[in-house]
C-alpha cells in the first residue's frame, strides 16, 4: 500500500473518499438536470395538442397527437433509465499510465459541454476494467473499485496492476475481489460487477451467434457471468436482441427471486426471467414450483415419455368398438370402428388433433359417400353437395363428431394416464411395471380431471410442465370459438346511450394467423442450471428459440438428472453444425478451501473426472460434521443456528430433504433466536440452493437429501458447496456417522 507519510492510513482514506464522493456528486447533478430536462420534455409533449373531442381529429392534429405521444414515450422512457440508476450509479475507476483516468459505471453519463464523467461499463472503453491483470495490465496502473450506498461513497479497494509505474498513486485495501467475497450475503445476489475477472470477461463478451457454453464447479461466478453476459449482448447488438427479447431460464422462482434485481440494476429490463416451471405460461396459462419425487422426475423427464404421449394424443375417447351410422333418404350407411381408426391414422399423420376438425369431418363423409350405391345415387338423383348437407345437418352426425374428435387441452390428455388401464395401453414396450407404478401415483392428482367453472386444475408439478407443453404442441391450440355478435336493438326501457369513439372507426380487427402456436419466442437465450434441464425440458426450452443463440451455464458435477447419455444426446440437437463454443471457469472465490475439500471428495466418489474449481482462500476453519437424535432436532438445530450466528454476520441457511421442509420451517419458526436471526435464516430444499449462496449453511440429513433427490450424491454436492464461510452437516443417526461419510478417507462425526 502506498501512502503519503505526512497522513496516517484513517486520513488517507478520508481524502481518498472526499475526492471520489466529490466526482459522484457531479455526477448526480448531472443526473438530476437530464432528469429535469426529461420531465420538461414530457410536460410539453402534454400540452401540444389538447382536444375537447367534440369534432373529427384533422389531419393536422393527427400530427400534433403523434409527436406529442412519441415525445411523451421517449421521455417517459428516459426517466425510467435514469431513476432506475441512482443505486450504486458509479463503481469503477481506471488510472493509466498515460495520466488519464475513466470512471465507470452502470449508465454512461456526460457533462454540459459532452465529456464523458462516467463510461457505461459495456462500452469497449470499459473493457480494461475487467480484462486487465497484472500479467497484461492493459495500460492501467490502478483500479479502484468505489463502493457506494445510494450517491454516497462508503468505500474504496484499490489493485495496483502495474507497481513500476504506480506514478505515487494511493493504493487502498485488500484487493476489490476478496473484499466482495468476504462482505456478508443478503436475500438477494449482490451485483459484483466491479469484480469480474479476466476468464469471466472473455466468457462475457464472447459473439452471440450459436451456443455459447459456460462451465465450472460451485462459486466460479457462473450466474454472475451469466447475467452480465446477457446485459452485454444487448448493449452491443440491440438493434437484433431487443425486439426478439432476451429468456434468461432458471432452475427454481427462490434463485430466480435472488437475482432478479441484477440486470435491471445493470440497465437492462428487456429481459424476461422464467424458472423452468414458468416456461410454458405463455400456452399454459399456469406456473408449478411443486417437484415430483425422485424416481418420477427422472421418467417425466425422460424422452421415452414421448411415446407414451403420442399413444394418449392418438386414442380416442370414444369407445373402442364405435360406429358411425347415419342415414341418407331411407339409406342406411355405416363406417364400422376399423375404418374409423384408419381415418384417425391418417388425418393425425399430417394434421394437429385441434386443427384437424375439417380434414376429419371430410374423411368422414368421403368415407359415406363411398358407401352409398351409385344405382341409389342415381335414383335419388343426390349430388355430392346436397349429400353432405343430409348428412351434417343429423344430430346423430353432430354427436358423433363432438364425441370421437372433441377439442382437447393438455390437461385432459395428460390426466387420462392416471388411470392404470390406459396408462398401461398408453405406457406398454415403453416403460416397465415398476414405472408404470410410479408415474401412475404421482399423477393420482389428476384422477378424473374435469375443469370445473372456476377453471381449477390438479396440482401440476415442473416435470408436468415439459410434459403439458410437448402436449400442447402435438394437440395446437384450443380452436377459436366463433364470435357472436350481440343485438343490434336495445331491449325495450334500456337507458343507454350509445357511443361511438374515433377508435370505433380507425381500429381493424385483429386477424388471427392459423398458424400461431401462441409460443413466446426469443432472439437469445440463456439457460442457468443448465446440467439439471431434462431432454423433455430441452424440447420445451427450444420451442421458445428455434432460431435463438444459446448461452448455456453448467456444471455437470452438480446435476439433477442422472441419464447423462441422454442430457448429451439433447444438447448435441440443440448445437448441431451450428457455432458453438465453451469456457471453463477455473477459480471457486465463493467457497472455502476447507468446504471444497470435503465437498470434493463426496463427489468424486460417484463422479471420479468431477471437474473442481481450485478454491482462492481459507477461513481456517473446518466443517462440522455432526450428528443427532431425531427426537432432538429443534434442541441441537437451534444451538447450531445460535452458535452459527455469532460467527457470521449474514445469511444462514438450513437445507434439507424435501420430505423435512415444511416441518423444519415450522420448527425455525418456533426456535428461541437471538433478535434479528430469524430475518437471516431460511430453509431450504438441497434442489431450490442450487446457484445461491449463504454465509453459513446447515446441511440437515445428508443421506435423506441423496435418497430423496433426483442426482443423489450430485444434488448433496451442490449443498455442501453453498457456503461462503461456515459449513457444518447435521446426520439424524442416532450419533452415528451417516452412510454418505463412507466416501470420506475416515468418519468425520461427532455427536452433536
Amino acid at each position: 500500500m502506498t501512502e503519503p507519510n505526512s497522513r496516517s492510513a484513517d486520513q488517507t482514506l478520508a481524502h481518498e473518499l472526499a475526492i471520489e464522493q466529490a466526482h459522484v456528486d457531479k455526477v448526480y447533478a448531472q443526473l438530476e438536470s437530464a432528469a429535469a430536462s426529461a420531465r420538461q420534455v414530457e410536460a410539453e409533449s402534454r400540452a401540444k395538442f389538447h382536444t375537447d373531442r367534440s369534432d373529427w381529429v384533422r389531419e393536422e392534429d393527427g400530427t400534433a397527437l403523434f409527436e406529442r405521444d412519441a415525445f411523451a414515450y421517449q421521455a417517459a422512457r428516459r426517466l425510467a433509465i435514469l431513476d432506475a440508476q441512482h443505486e450504486g450509479l458509479v463503481f469503477g475507476r481506471l488510472d493509466f499510465a498515460s495520466d488519464e483516468d475513466r470512471y465507470v459505471g452502470r449508465l454512461g453519463v456526460r457533462d454540459a459541454d459532452y465529456e464523458p464523467l462516467v463510461i457505461d461499463w459495456r462500452a469497449p472503453a470499459a473493457e480494461p476494467f475487467y480484462r486487465a491483470t497484472a500479467q497484461d495490465p492493459m495500460g492501467v496502473v490502478r483500479r479502484r473499485v468505489l463502493r457506494c450506498r445510494d450517491d454516497r461513497v462508503i468505500g474504496i479497494e484499490d489493485d495496483l496492476l502495474d507497481p513500476d509505474d504506480d506514478n505515487n498513486l494511493v493504493v487502498i485495501g485488500e484487493g476489490a475481489l476478496m473484499a466482495a467475497l468476504q462482505r456478508a450475503r443478503g436475500p438477494q445476489m449482490r451485483d459484483i460487477v466491479a469484480t469480474i475477472q479476466a476468464e469471466q470477461d472473455e466468457a462475457i463478451r464472447a459473439p452471440y451467434q450459436g451456443v455459447t457454453i459456460i462451465s465450472g464447479g460451485p462459486g466460479t461466478g457462473k450466474t454472475v457471468v451469466a447475467l452480465h453476459r446477457a446485459a452485454f449482448l444487448l448493449y452491443t447488438h440491440r438493434r437484433r436482441l431487443e425486439q426478439g427479447g432476451v429468456l434468461v431460464v432458471g432452475p427454481t422462482d427462490v434463485f430466480m427471486n435472488y437475482i432478479e434485481r441484477v440486470l435491471p440494476g445493470l440497465g437492462e429490463d428487456s429481459v424476461t426471467l422464467r424458472s423452468v416451471g414458468e416456461l410454458a405460461t405463455d400456452v399454459l396459462g399456469f406456473a408449478s414450483q411443486s417437484v415430483d419425487d425422485a424416481a418420477a422426475a427422472v421418467l417425466k423427464g425422460s424422452l421415452r415419455m414421448l411415446q407414451v404421449l403420442r399413444r394418449a394424443v392418438n386414442e380416442p375417447l370414444t369407445p373402442a368398438d364405435l360406429r358411425l351410422r347415419v342415414s341418407v333418404k331411407g339409406e342406411i350407411l355405416t363406417v364400422e370402428a376399423s375404418e374409423l381408426s384408419a381415418i384417425r391414422r391418417d388425418v393425425l399423420a399430417s394434421h394437429k388433433a385441434n386443427r384437424a376438425r375439417p380434414a376429419v369431418e371430410k374423411s368422414l363423409l368421403d368415407a359415406l359417400w363411398a358407401k352409398l350405391p351409385t344405382d341409389v345415387a342415381a335414383v335419388l338423383d343426390l349430388p355430392r353437395d346436397l349429400f353432405e348437407e343430409i348428412v351434417t345437418s343429423q344430430a346423430s352426425w353432430v354427436m358423433f363428431c363432438n364425441a370421437w374428435w372433441p377439442a382437447l387441452t393438455p390437461e385432459s390428455v395428460l390426466s387420462r394416464l392416471a388411470d392404470p388401464a390406459m396408462l398401461h395401453k398408453f405406457a406398454h414396450g415403453v416403460l416397465d411395471d415398476d414405472e408404470e407404478a410410479t408415474l401412475m401415483a404421482s399423477f393420482e392428482h389428476a384422477r378424473g380431471f374435469v375443469p370445473d367453472a372456476d377453471n381449477r386444475r390438479p396440482a401440476w408439478t415442473v416435470g408436468d410442465i415439459a410434459l403439458l407443453d410437448e402436449l400442447e404442441a402435438m394437440i395446437g391450440p384450443m380452436p377459436e370459438q366463433p364470435e357472436t355478435d350481440p343485438t343490434l336493438f336495445l331491449a325495450d326501457g334500456a337507458d343507454v346511450a350509445e357511443v361511438v369513439t374515433l377508435a370505433d372507426k380507425l381500429t381493424t380487427r385483429r386477424e388471427v394467423d392459423p398458424d400461431d402456436e401462441g409460443v413466446t419466442t426469443f432472439s437469445h437465450v440463456l439457460v442457468d442450471e443448465s446440467q439439471d434441464i431434462t431432454p423433455m425440458q430441452w424440447r420445451m426450452l427450444r420451442r421458445r428459440g428455434p432460431q435463438a443463440s444459446w448461452t448455456l451455464v453448467g456444471d455437470p458435477a452438480q446435476s439433477s438428472y442422472p441419464n447423462t447419455e441422454e442430457s448429451r444426446r439433447a444438447l448435441r440437437d440443440l448445437i448441431g453444425k451450428g457455432q458453438s463454443r465453451t469456457f471453463r471457469l477455473s477459480t471457486n472465490y465463493r467457497s472455502p478451501a476447507e468446504v471444497m475439500d470435503l465437498a470434493g471428495r463426496v463427489i468424486r466418489s460417484v463422479l471420479p473426472d468431477a471437474d473442481l474449481p481450485a478454491a482462492v482462500r481459507r477461513t481456517g476453519v473446518q466443517p462440522r460434521l455432526l450428528s443427532s437424535r431425531p427426537d432432538r432436532l429443534g434442541e441441537q438445530l437451534g444451538r447450531i443456528v445460535r452458535q452459527l450466528s455469532d460467527e457470521v454476520e449474514g445469511s444462514i441457511a438450513v437445507v434439507t430433504p424435501p420430505s423435512r421442509a415444511d416441518a423444519v420451517r415450522a420448527l425455525v419458526g418456533t426456535m428461541p433466536l437471538p433478535v434479528g436471526v430469524s430475518s437471516r435464516l431460511v430453509v431450504v430444499t438441497a434442489l431450490q440452493a442450487k446457484g445461491l449462496e449463504f454465509d453459513a449453511v446447515i446441511v440437515l440429513a445428508p443421506d435423506e437429501i441423496i435418497a430423496e433427490t433426483p442426482g443423489g450424491v450430485r444434488v448433496l454436492y451442490v449443498a455442501l458447496t453453498r457456503p461462503t464461510q461456515r459449513l457444518v452437516t447435521l446426520d439424524l443417526t442416532d450419533g452415528l456417522p451417516g452412510a454418505w461419510q463412507e466416501s470420506l478417507e475416515s468418519p468425520l462425526s461427532d455427536s452433536a
